[in-house]
C-alpha cells in the first residue's frame, strides 16, 4: 500500500518500464496467432507458451542489467532476491487464454514497488498497440495522452467488465448488477483495467487474481483518479480478488460483491 507522504516516482524508472514492456510485447507478437504454437499446462491447469517464457526472460534480463540490486517477482520463474528495497513484479502475458486463442486483448504487465509502496505500473496491449502507464505522482497516460476514469455515480447504465462470469461469487450477484441497470461485459484480464483507467468502462470486477495480475493497477488506477482494492475494500494486490472503479461507485459495487 502506498504511504500517504510518498514522493513521486522517478521518471527514468517509468520510461524504462514502458520501454521493456513494449519490447516484451513485440516479442510476443512474433508468436501471436501461430497455429502450431506449443501450449503446455502448468500445475494449476493454466496454459503457458514459449511467448510467456521468452517475454519474462527478456524482462528479467533488462532489469538485471539496468537495476542489478532490485528484486524481481514474476509468474513464470522463481523470485530473484534484491538488496535495494525495490521489487519489480512481472506478468509476461496476462491473458494467456486470449493469446493462445488469437484474441488481441492479452497484455504485458510491469510494476515497480519501492520503499514507499507502488511506484510504477504498465499495461501494454501489443496486438492493439495500446499502452497505459503511470508513475506515482506523475499521472496516468494512454499512448501519451492523459488517462482518467469516468465520473459516473450510478450503476444504472454503468458498464461493468470482468474476465468471466463462471467464477463469480454467485449468479445472484450478477442478477443484482443487472437489476440495477448495469451492463456486464467480459472484456477481461488486464484489458478490463485499461478500459476503466481510460474511462471506457466504469468498473472491473476480478474474482480470482494473483499479485502479478494486478500489481500495476495499484499505481495506474489512483493516478487515473480511480480506486483499486480487493473485494473486501483493502488496497492490495495480494487479496486474491480485485476491483477497479471510481470513488463514487466503490461502495455500491462492494455492497454487491464484497466479501
Amino acid at each position: 500500500m502506498q504511504k500517504a507522504s510518498a514522493p513521486p516516482a522517478h521518471q527514468a524508472d517509468l520510461d524504462f518500464a514502458v520501454a521493456i514492456a513494449r519490447e516484451a510485447g513485440l516479442l510476443t507478437l512474433e508468436l501471436f496467432g501461430q497455429p502450431d504454437m506449443a501450449i503446455e499446462g502448468k500445475k494449476d491447469g493454466s496454459p503457458v507458451t514459449a511467448a510467456d517464457r521468452g517475454a519474462e526472460r527478456l524482462l528479467r534480463e533488462r532489469i538485471g542489467t539496468t537495476h542489478p540490486d532490485d528484486a524481481i517477482v514474476g509468474e513464470e520463474e522463481a523470485d530473484t532476491n534484491g538488496t535495494s528495497g525495490r521489487t519489480w513484479i512481472l506478468d509476461p502475458i496476462d491473458g494467456t487464454q486470449s493469446f493462445v486463442h488469437g484474441v488481441p486483448l492479452y497484455a504485458n504487465l510491469v510494476a515497480l514497488e519501492d520503499d514507499h509502496g507502488p511506484a510504477v505500473g504498465i499495461i501494454n496491449i501489443p496486438a492493439l498497440d495500446e499502452c497505459v502507464w503511470a508513475g506515482r505522482g506523475l499521472g496516468c497516460f494512454a499512448n501519451d495522452k492523459p488517462a482518467r476514469v469516468t465520473d459516473r455515480s450510478d450503476l444504472q447504465g454503468a458498464c461493468i467488465v470482468t474476465s468471466g462470469v463462471d467464477y463469480w461469487p454467485s449468479a445472484a450477484t450478477l442478477d443484482e448488477f443487472v437489476n440495477r441497470g448495469a451492463l456486464i461485459r467480459t472484456w477481461g484480464d488486464a484489458y478490463g483495467y485499461v478500459l476503466v483507467a481510460t474511462g471506457r468502462a466504469h468498473a472491473m470486477v476480478d474474482p480470482i487474481v494473483n499479485r502479478w495480475d494486478v500489481a500495476p493497477m495499484l499505481t495506474i488506477l489512483p493516478e487515473a483518479g480511480g480506486v483499486f482494492t480487493d473485494l473486501s475494500g483493502a488496497v492490495t494486490a495480494e487479496g486474491g480478488d480485485a476491483l477497479a472503479t471510481n470513488q463514487a461507485l466503490l461502495d455500491q459495487i462492494l455492497s454487491l460483491v464484497g466479501r
